[in-house]
């Protein structure tokens, strides 16, 4: 996770908006890599590349 944490793109900029927001780091963690498995899970379901725009988008 480390690298999630320190480089930069979406997954950083999601971990950065958690702890900012008050989560302890480790909790933030925790949800970083929640949101790993989904987004797995999400792409070999679909057999669709991984898009790092979809994670922008809410539903």
């Amino acid at each position: 996770m480390p690298v999630a944490i320190r480089g930069k793109g979406p997954f950083t900029d999601f971990y950065n908006r958690l702890v900012k927001a008050g989560k302890p780091p480790m909790a933030a963690i925790g949800a970083l890599m929640h949101k790993y498995l989904r987004v797995i899970y999400g792409v070999l379901k679909s057999g669709k590349p991984f898009d790092p725009q979809m994670l922008l988008t809410t539903r």
